[in-house]
């Protein structure tokens, strides 16, 4: 009769429920596979069989009672970790988010607004745009393979029960700042464009007062912010390569996964 002892099982339990959670927590929290698009089942079958192919290739993690005060610490800290790893990845997308949301207030399109069916939220049109735009570039060029592969070597990077979670979130708050300053790249000749265009309606105004600027200046803003905004999207794809590359970069030294 086959006998296990709590030795065997507190090692057969820490060998899959750690990386289980702290996989679970990055597809939770990470762009895409986070969204309420996809069902939370189907995200938790996702993390079970990411965590079954990982497992073989992990460094030796250590015993532990998953019903004491250490291993609920265990678990907690795999879950925190996990979930800057899928923080940090949100800044890459947020940037995008940003900057159709200022090109939207700079065009006149503030108000036509719809409700994000990834976060539950009303954003503009543009922003809504931009959200997908750089979904599809992120799933076309392996950005999710990447972020599997840090969270993989993550675990010799950031071994179980030394990570240092407290200096992940200083460096997760130190990158706020990029966040905005990157949004405001993106659409930096669009709002020099329509800046333009608005003083000259400004002149056009204070030459001739009669005119009716309201009834010709707000169609002609929006139609001018399209168009500008329609040829910057063809540099778009150089941009998204910087600011994915500076983010993917960035998760790996968030990992130490060098």
């Amino acid at each position: 009769m086959l006998e296990l002892t709590d030795t065997q099982i507190g090692t057969w339990v820490a060998t899959f429920i750690l990386p289980l959670f702290r996989v679970t927590a990055v597809l939770m929290t990470m762009p895409i596979f986070g969204t309420r698009m996809l069902p939370a089942r189907v995200r938790l079958y996702a993390a079970l069989a990411i965590t079954v192919v990982i497992v073989p290739a992990l460094p030796p993690l250590p015993e532990f009672d998953p019903l004491s005060l250490r291993g609920l610490l265990l678990c907690a800290e795999q879950i925190i970790v996990g979930a800057l790893f899928g923080l940090a990845l949100q800044l890459l997308f947020q940037a995008f988010v940003i900057a159709g949301q200022v090109v939207a207030v700079q065009m006149g399109m503030a108000f036509a607004s719809m409700v994000d069916p990834a976060n539950g939220v009303n954003v503009a049109v543009i922003s809504q745009f931009m959200t997908m735009l750089v979904s599809v570039l992120f799933l076309l060029m392996n950005g999710h393979l990447v972020v599997f592969e840090v969270v993989t070597e993550s675990f010799t990077t950031l071994p179980v029960g030394n990570a240092l979670v407290v200096n992940h979130f200083w460096e997760l708050a130190g990158r706020l700042g990029w966040v905005f300053g990157a949004g405001l790249l993106l659409v930096l000749p669009a709002i020099a464009a329509l800046l333009v265009v608005n003083i000259a309606f400004g002149v056009m105004t204070r030459a001739a007062p009669q005119l009716n600027i309201f009834s010709i200046g707000f169609p002609l803003t929006l139609v001018m912010g399209m168009f500008i905004f329609w040829v910057g999207l063809a540099d778009i794809l150089s941009h998204y390569q910087a600011l994915a590359s500076e983010a993917l970069q960035w998760l790996r030294e968030l990992a130490r996964a060098r």
